[in-house]
């Protein structure tokens, strides 16, 4: 794992977003498309509205969500509305987006439709962008969801699974642990204090459930940066 500090924000939006950007440039260049999986919260918020700002040739980049609450993307719960908001604007609208919230009244019964979706996705995927919860969940893989084993198994054959956490609200569906580690890089943006702290706790001994995170963190698949500020 490698740590990048950063003094605020401003200053990790800027070198991240030239690091993802120089990142999909090679990727098109070298097989023609390149493709990235964001995630939802607010930290990402002006990492979004940086990137699509920048020259990168969109029409040939495909977007797609770590994770989705299962909404329609009229809701402002909604992790596709968010992203259609702030990163598919500006140049980035070029883009192709693949979101994970289908018709289907369920997540459990969205996920086969969900994996065809996700199946024209170039893989490895350029980068894979995740935050972090307060209690240790990336993506929608949290500790209290019963699901949690079975969508962190990295033999479980499936790009996505359907999740009910305990503690937060809405049924999910996320990205699978081999999923998320298809990527020729993963990228952990977290920002303030607290978050460091919750590191600190991740990359300490313990159960990789206790703190799904930990599942990143831990693995040999793919390189892991940190991107971390200490001012939101």
């Amino acid at each position: 794992m490698q740590l990048h500090t950063f003094p605020d924000q401003q200053t990790l939006v800027s070198a991240l977003a030239e690091h993802l950007a120089a990142a999909l440039r090679r990727d098109i260049a070298a097989q023609g498309r390149a493709s990235l999986a964001v995630s939802g919260g607010s930290t990402p918020l002006p990492l979004f509205e940086r990137l699509s700002e920048l020259d990168i040739p969109w029409r040939n980049v495909l977007i797609t969500l770590a994770d989705e609450r299962w909404v329609d993307a009229s809701s402002p719960d909604s992790n596709e509305a968010l992203a259609r908001r702030s990163l598919l604007r500006n140049r980035a609208a070029a883009a192709t987006f693949i979101g994970l919230k289908t018709a289907a009244a369920t997540a459990a019964a969205g996920t086969a439709d969900c994996e065809a979706r996700l199946a024209v996705l170039p893989r490895p995927f350029t980068a894979v962008i995740l935050g972090m919860g307060n209690d240790g969940h990336t993506a929608s893989l949290f500790p209290c969801a019963p699901q949690l084993v079975e969508a962190a198994d990295l033999r479980c054959g499936r790009r996505c699974a359907a999740l009910r956490p305990q503690t937060a609200p809405h049924e999910r569906i996320s990205l699978t642990l081999p999923a998320l580690l298809d990527a020729r890089e993963i990228i952990l943006h977290i920002t303030g204090s607290e978050k460091k702290i919750v590191l600190e706790q991740a990359l300490s001994a313990g159960p990789p459930e206790a703190m799904p995170v930990r599942f990143i963190l831990r693995q040999q698949a793919a390189p892991v940066a940190v991107y971390w500020s200490a001012k939101p």
